[in-house]
C-alpha cells in the first residue's frame, strides 16, 4: 500500500509532468484553450499511460533490450489507436477539438519515459499506479491551464459563464502566447509553494532524482565507462 500511495503522490506532486518535469509541452500549450480540452487530453493520455505501463511491465522480462524501444512504441501506438477510435465514436466534439493531438499521444515523451524509467523495471501493479499518478498529474496540469486560459480569454469555465457580462475577454489568453504566460504563472505558484520536485535526495525509485550530482544513474554510468575504458 505504501508503494501505491507513493506512486500516486509522486506523479501528482513530486514528479508532476507539467509543472515539475516540464514534459509533454506540445499538447500542454496547444490544446488547453479550454478546460474541456485540457481534461479530455489529460484523461486520454492517462488511459494510454496506464495500459502501456501495464503491458510493458508484463512483458519486461521477454522483450529483448536491443528492440525494446520499437516494442514500446508499437504497444503505445496500439492503445492510442483504440482510444482514438473510442473518442471518435462517443465524444465526437472533443475528438474534433483535439484533432491531430490525439494520434500524437504516441510520441508523447511522458509515456515513453515512464515505460523506460519505471514500467520496464517494476511489477505490473506498481506500474499501473505509476501511470495513474503521472496521468492524474498531467490531467490536473492541463485542466488548470485550460481553466485559466478559458476564464481570461472567454469569461467561461467548462462553457459556463463565470465573468460578468461587462467583462471584456482578453483574446491573448486563447492564443499561443497566452499558453506560455499561464504556464509560467502556474509554475511560479508551484515554486512559491515550495513543492519539492522530482524526488530530490531520494535513492533511485524509478524517477529522476532532480539532483544530478548525487544521481545514482550518473554513478552507474561512470562505473560502466571506467570498465569499458
Amino acid at each position: 500500500m505504501k508503494g501505491i500511495t507513493e506512486r500516486l503522490y509522486n506523479g501528482i506532486i513530486k514528479e508532476n509532468p507539467t509543472f515539475v518535469l516540464m514534459l509533454g509541452m506540445c499538447p500542454t500549450l496547444a490544446v488547453t484553450t479550454s478546460a474541456k480540452n485540457g481534461i479530455g487530453m489529460g484523461l486520454a493520455t492517462m488511459v494510454v499511460l496506464v495500459l502501456s505501463n501495464f503491458m510493458i511491465s508484463l512483458l519486461r522480462k521477454i522483450i529483448p533490450d536491443a528492440v525494446r524501444v520499437p516494442v514500446y512504441i508499437t504497444i503505445i501506438a496500439s492503445f492510442v489507436t483504440v482510444i482514438e477510435m473510442v473518442m471518435h465514436a462517443y465524444v465526437k466534439d472533443l475528438y474534433d477539438s483535439l484533432g491531430i493531438y490525439i494520434p500524437l499521444i504516441v510520441v508523447n515523451c511522458i509515456i515513453l519515459g515512464r515505460a523506460e524509467a519505471y514500467a520496464n523495471k517494476n511489477t505490473p501493479l506498481l506500474s499501473i499506479f505509476d501511470g495513474i499518478g503521472i496521468g492524474i498529474g498531467f490531467t490536473v496540469g492541463l485542466t488548470l491551464i485550460g481553466i485559466v486560459r478559458e476564464l481570461l480569454g472567454n469569461g467561461t469555465v467548462f462553457g459556463l459563464q463565470i465573468m460578468p457580462k461587462s467583462y471584456e475577454p482578453i483574446a491573448l489568453f486563447i492564443m499561443a502566447p497566452g499558453a506560455f504566460f499561464v504556464l509560467a504563472m502556474l509554475c511560479a505558484v508551484q515554486n512559491k509553494l515550495k513543492v519539492k520536485g522530482a524526488n530530490r535526495h531520494v535513492k533511485n525509485d524509478g524517477g529522476c532524482g532532480g539532483d544530478c550530482a548525487t544521481c545514482p544513474m550518473k554513478e552507474l554510468e561512470e562505473k560502466e565507462a571506467a570498465n569499458n575504458g
